[in-house]
């Protein structure tokens, strides 16, 4: 599957988006909010997907519909890039430790989007992203990949360290998630289709 390009444009942002799922962690990042680029990029590194953003919001008024924006394209992305879903291995997790932060995510590319967030932040923010935002930015991910996703903090003391473990257990969950299983034919589901 070749790379994928999603793009939006409203009133509020406007977002070019390139992700190949099988990629080797290149990145090319530019959100305006430092913080949530150093997340994507570590995503896509530690995924080994590679990924492009260019996004401009209204970040005058606040990160909300940038971040939130990001995730949607990002999750469109996701679900365009994996086709009819066939052949993959479709439910992995991870649990990537961060100094003395853990976090978990577990995944499923079924096509039925949900998403359950756990975290208990210390700080309103981390660097300019809004630490509300993380768990909206997951949810936004997964309602347009057509993805059940649970994250969440085991523990941790350290918001930069809880989000950063975040971000890579989600790259190494979706990374093992959308390989392709060389003793599956088809569409990893008895029912014979992946939607929702």
């Amino acid at each position: 599957m070749p790379p994928i390009t999603i793009t939006r444009t409203t009133r509020e942002t406007d977002i070019l988006l390139t992700l190949d799922l099988h990629g080797s962690g290149q990145t090319a990042i530019d959100t305006g909010i430092g913080f949530f680029d150093h997340m994507l990029e570590l995503f896509a590194h530690h995924g080994l997907f590679d990924l492009t953003v260019q996004a401009k919001g209204d970040l005058h008024v606040d990160e909300h519909h940038t971040v939130e924006d990001v995730g949607i394209c990002l999750g469109k992305a996701i679900s365009q890039g994996l086709g009819d879903r066939s052949g993959i291995v479709r439910a992995a997790h991870a649990f990537v430790p961060m100094d003395e932060a853990l976090a978990r995510v577990v995944i499923d590319l079924g096509g039925r989007p949900y998403a359950v967030f756990q975290a208990q932040w210390r700080t309103p923010r981390i660097g300019g992203l809004g630490t509300d935002l993380i768990g909206h930015f997951f949810e936004s991910v997964a309602i347009h990949a057509g993805m059940n996703l649970h994250a969440r903090v085991e523990y941790g003391r350290n918001d930069h360290h809880q989000c950063e473990a975040l971000f890579k257990a989600f790259a190494r969950a979706l990374d093992a998630a959308t390989r392709q299983d060389p003793r599956r034919a088809g569409v990893p589901s008895t029912k014979g289709t992946l939607t929702s």
